[in-house]
């Protein structure tokens, strides 16, 4: 059995340590992951179901929630097929390589982030959000060819950023970071650019009109 204690994390975080737990059975197992909210609950039970799981939870009595995994042999064997380490792994070695060169049979994604938060409503919830989703973007099977971001989402690329560590990692794996460089003249933030390149607005558009898929947050 084994215990994942995700209690005080935030969203997607209890659901990707979840996956990641699953990813690691060598044959049928249970799970049990430690989370203090209902959303959590249900976040990590419909991914574990997606993964083949029988799903179970329940309330602690003192506080939090303990969601119960138990994963198949055969279900096991089913998520851990694209680990195999062989002629699979090289051919989506030279797959990425392919990516990175700009091959166009390669799939296009560009992710597009315009704001410092993501959604309308409460403004410090929606820069917990956008934290979040690129957080999630990290550990995608399939990362973005580029990331665009402009107007407000500018000052994500620069100094203070509290996104700069998972951008970090996204560009060590290939993944181009590129940022207005209007818009950071018009914020003030040109000399504070810590990741990636500054672009143009006709740059942006021909990578936007280029992507097979446009993900706005």
């Amino acid at each position: 059995m084994i215990t994942v204690n995700a209690i005080g994390d935030a969203c997607p975080i209890p659901v990707i340590k979840t996956k990641k737990a699953i990813q690691t059975l060598a044959g049928a197992d249970t799970i049990e992951v430690l989370v203090d909210n209902e959303i959590a609950v249900k976040n990590v039970s419909k991914m574990a179901e997606a993964e083949g799981g029988e799903v179970s939870f329940k309330e602690l009595s003192e506080g939090g929630y303990k969601v119960t995994i138990k994963i198949s042999a055969a279900d096991t064997h089913r998520t851990n097929t694209k680990d195999t380490v062989g002629e699979a792994d090289e051919a989506a070695a030279v797959v990425q390589e392919l990516c990175m060169e700009g091959s166009s049979t390669c799939k296009k994604t560009v992710v597009v982030i315009a704001s410092d938060r993501m959604g309308q409503g409460n403004d410090e919830l929606g820069k917990v959000l956008l934290k979040g989703f690129i957080f999630a973007v990290t550990q995608l099977d399939e990362l973005p060819r580029v990331m665009l971001f402009y107007n407000g989402g500018a000052a994500l690329t620069c100094e203070g950023s509290d996104s700069l560590a998972d951008l970090k990692i996204l560009e060590e794996q290939g993944v181009e970071i590129m940022t207005c460089g209007t818009c950071l003249d018009y914020y003030g933030l040109k000399e504070k650019l810590q990741i990636g390149s500054i672009t143009n607005m006709y740059s942006i558009v021909e990578t936007m009109s280029g992507a097979d898929k446009v993900i706005r947050p």
